[in-house]
């Protein structure tokens, strides 16, 4: 994990941030990066979102985040419900103020320490804070029930909200953290009748040990919020309390405040950051978090046995909006969304390059063109419907794309372009805050390559803010998951994004776009043998869902065939005297591999994709298929007597067992490296070329699956 400072990358991001200042726009950025406990292989860090010592962690975070922030308070609210739960999952957040000045200067939260608590504090507790409220023009009424959190003290503005009668089932609400969440989402009857229902009492924190605690409920904005908070400060220290838990309703939150959360994901804390008004706040933000992530032993990657990095299990997620709803570029520049949707379509990079290994139609971030083809036929209608309109406004501008930027079943949430936070009238709470969600993102490995990401979609929008570069979608047909499935198209694609932004955007500095280009993630080989350099890629590919999306919706996570594999072969010459390079041939078990001519930055090359099946599922597709690895490659050409015989194993190359994950990732590489084992041979030992089955070639791919190598 890499948290240095890098004083050339933040003066070309600082540019960057006077470059959309400099356009007039405002156009703030969050983050959702995920950390894991990587040397761990219990559930809660392999697949499972709850349990073990998850939530220990989350406090320890929380802790040492706050110690960094002064004058902030730590509130525990309610996360995602999930049908398959029992309960909502928690949440540990931190809240304060932007300008720095302190929020809360009451007693702490105990995390997981000992922090007593007597009686006749509680008692004190609730007496001083009805007179706290009493100061501050709030009528009062004090009553008891049978629950640890049993001290009720409902509030007003005026005496007529206090009517109610006492047995009001009520008043004897359980907590919102003891019950699962309503499928129309968390509320509070109550709250929305000006009557406010304080809980007061005690609650486990540790093995044995009780804090004070305070349950508060739903508050209709922020300057009646931080006046609770006030009364509650006053009176938490009023009552000697060395330590309170603050929790239940989340806080409402403007430009003003700074709500940071950490929740559970499957396999990782997620971390949902307060957004930041740019991007050289949003990197010192990162840093931060890195720091803390890393002293608590927290890793946004993991190191498998066989060397291969991938990133934590929960993704990275990206968010742009504006100091407001109200205030969001989507709706001040109205014609930003559906020039994103056109943008995103044209350029196959931003789906697939930065996005975790699994991608397609039953991904997490399916694109718009991944779902049926009526779909896609009427995104086009949708699209130009919206552009005979001036100005449309946000409930429009939702309702005509919420229906195709979401996954085959519909589920909005599963979407590259994520709008359900835009203008939605049906998710109660969190609908309307102007926000677009790009989910095509695993998490980055560094605080650096986060914030090139964040200058990456800042800059992008800030071009189509003023610029229609791209005149309507493209139907791409079979080569989006064949051409685009390799990375040399995928950074010949990025660049020319690069190209748009610095003829019509604000344009991104080299070494913003080095980093982008950069991916420690995808697994590589490179060979060199008489002036010819040989370089094998892992690729993308598309797993296909196992049975249909619809009855796995509901479960939080789907089964997928992840058995095959794709790599990208590719070929330059790596000496100027050197046998010409389109006489190369590649030679996979047995089959002579057609070799495609293309040209980058880099000068010429050679290239294909390889499809196979790496192993057999315990269930999946193609019951017949057994595993093609590893797999054997020659090298050779008519000039040399010599070749080079290649093979990549997916394991250890002897088949044995590996002693324990790697230790850091200079010991991956080292077994990544070591699965690739070359020799030099005769020429003439090479067999004769077995031509391709037509079936399987693509224009881009030869399909292993295809070939009938039972001979080998």
């Amino acid at each position: 994990m890499v948290t240095v400072v890098d004083p050339h990358l933040d003066a070309a991001l600082a540019a960057h941030d006077r470059g959309v200042a400099d356009a007039g726009l405002d156009i703030w950025v969050g983050a959702e990066p995920t950390f894991t406990l990587r040397h761990s292989e219990s559930p809660e860090w392999l697949s499972e979102p709850l349990g073990g010592d998850k939530f220990a962690y989350a406090l320890r975070m929380a802790a040492a985040l706050q110690r960094r922030h002064p004058g902030s308070v730590v509130l525990r609210s309610v996360g995602r419900q999930y049908a398959a739960e029992k309960v909502p999952r928690w949440s540990v957040g931190l809240l304060e103020r932007r300008d720095h000045s302190p929020l809360w200067g009451g007693p702490p939260d105990p995390f997981d320490g000992s922090a007593a608590v007597h009686e006749d504090q509680l008692d004190t507790l609730w007496e001083a804070l009805a007179q706290e409220f009493g100061r501050r023009g709030l009528a009062c009424m004090r009553l008891r029930i049978a629950d640890p959190l049993g001290r009720r003290l409902l509030a007003g503005t005026n005496v007529t909200a206090l009517d109610l009668a006492a047995d009001d089932p009520r008043l004897a609400r359980p907590s919102v953290h003891a019950h699962k969440t309503p499928p129309e989402g968390l509320s509070d009857p109550l709250a929305a009748d000006g009557r406010f229902l304080f809980s007061i009492g005690s609650l486990g924190v540790g093995q044995a040990t009780v804090s004070a605690c305070i349950e508060l409920p739903a508050c209709p904005d922020v300057p009646t919020f931080l006046g609770w908070l006030a009364a509650i400060q006053d009176a938490a220290n009023l009552a000697g309390l060395d330590a309170l838990v603050v929790q239940g309703f989340p806080p409402p939150v403007d430009a003003s405040l700074a709500w940071t959360t950490i929740t559970p994901d499957p396999a990782v804390v997620e971390v949902n950051q307060a957004p930041q008004p740019d991007v050289g706040q949003f990197l010192a933000a990162m840093r931060e978090l890195f720091e803390v992530a890393q002293q608590l032993g927290l890793s946004p990657y993991r190191l498998q046995y066989n060397g291969t990095m991938s990133d934590s299990g929960g993704g990275g997620q990206f968010t742009l909006g504006g100091p407001s709803a109200a205030a969001s570029p989507f709706f001040v520049q109205p014609a930003l969304l559906p020039r994103l949707v056109r943008y995103f379509n044209r350029h196959p990079a931003l789906s697939y390059l930065f996005a975790p290994d699994y991608v397609g139609s039953a991904s997490q971030s399916p694109r718009a063109d991944e779902g049926t083809r009526d779909a896609f036929r009427e995104l086009h209608v949708a699209l130009g419907q919206l552009q005979r309109r001036a100005r449309p406004t946000a409930e429009f501008l939702w309702a005509s794309l919420a229906p195709f930027l979401a996954d085959p079943s519909g589920n909005a949430h599963r979407s590259e372009l994520n709008i359900e936070k835009l203008c939605n009238p049906y998710l109660p709470g969190r609908g309307r805050l102007g926000l677009v969600e790009f989910r095509a993102f695993r998490m980055p490995v560094s605080p650096q390559r986060a914030a090139a990401v964040a200058a990456l979609l800042r800059a992008i929008a800030t071009m189509l803010c003023a610029a229609d570069p791209v005149p309507g979608l493209r139907d791409w047909g079979d080569a989006l998951h064949d051409q685009y499935a390799l990375p040399f198209f995928l950074r010949q694609d990025l660049r020319s994004v690069f190209r748009d932004l610095e003829t019509q955007g604000p344009g991104l500095d080299a070494s913003v776009q080095h980093v982008l280009l950069d991916d420690a993630f995808r697994p590589r080989w490179t060979t060199r043998f008489e002036g010819c350099e040989l370089t094998i890629e892992r690729a993308v590919e598309f797993w296909p869902l196992v049975g249909d999306v619809a009855s796995q919706e509901g479960g939080g996570s789907r089964m997928v065939d992840s058995s095959t594999t794709r790599l990208q072969l590719c070929l330059r010459s790596c000496a100027a005297d050197g046998p010409a390079l389109h006489d190369w041939r590649v030679q996979i078990a047995g089959i002579g591999v057609p070799l495609r001519a293309e040209q980058d930055e880099n000068g010429a090359a050679r290239l294909i994709g390889v499809r196979y099946r790496d192993f057999v599922p315990w269930r999946g597709l193609h019951p017949a298929i057994g595993p093609l690895g590893p797999l054997h490659l020659t090298l050779s050409h008519p000039e040399l007597s010599a070749a080079l015989a290649m093979t990549l194993h997916n394991w250890h190359p002897e088949g044995q067992p590996y002693d324990g994950l790697p230790a850091t990732p200079e010991a991956a590489a080292e077994r990544l490296a070591e699965r690739l084992v070359v020799r030099r041979i005769a020429g003439s030992a090479i067999a004769v070329d077995r031509p391709a089955p037509e079936q399987a070639l693509s224009a881009y791919t030869l399909d292993l699956r295809l070939c009938d190598l039972a001979a080998d």
